[in-house]
């Protein structure tokens, strides 16, 4: 009896595993373009954006795009751009966000020289505001500052650093 019940045990424990099914999803592309440039209209027909590329692909099956290398030029009305840069962007339908991954770079086309870095980064096209919950660094000619996370309005040029802020500021000289 003791021997039968070992048996059994035994068996319990070493059945073969199911086959373990895995879906596995293929995408295909339905289009993509390479170097290239896209200008986005706004709802009155003027540009919005202007996005260039090395790659560009779109899969139909979860109306997902995907674009390598992305640099973003957002138009504004006021003449008040800003220029967003990556290794790597991911949206989905129509572009409302935007999620860039990657030497993220963001800057204002007027003045180059004051730079937001960090390597994760969503973008809310609709409502022109920027955040992440990663390190970011602030450069500018005067000093860095460091924190964990912002939220940037576009439009209001207005920076909320979240976490651990830290910085050098170094006053400019006096003439």
């Amino acid at each position: 009896m003791l021997l039968v019940a070992g048996i059994s045990l035994w068996l319990l424990l070493n059945k073969p595993e199911a086959a373990k099914t895995e879906s596995l999803v293929q995408y295909s592309i339905d289009f993509g373009m390479t170097d290239f440039k896209m200008t986005v209209m706004d709802i009155n027909g003027k540009p919005s954006r202007v996005i260039t590329g090395e790659t560009l692909y779109h899969y139909p099956e979860n109306d997902r795009t995907e674009i390598f290398t992305p640099n973003t030029l957002f138009i504004s009305p006021e003449n008040n751009d800003w220029i967003i840069e990556s290794d790597h962007a991911e949206t989905q339908g129509e572009g409302e966000n935007i999620l860039l991954t990657g030497n993220v770079i963001i800057t204002n086309k007027d003045r180059p020289e004051i730079q937001l870095l960090t390597e994760v980064l969503n973008l809310d096209t609709v409502n022109n505001t920027a955040y992440t919950d990663q390190p970011v660094t602030m450069k500018s000619p005067h000093g860095n500052t460091h924190s964990v996370g912002f939220h940037a309005a576009l439009q209001e040029e207005t920076i909320n650093l979240h976490s651990r802020v830290r910085g050098q500021y170094n006053a400019p000289p006096v003439n």
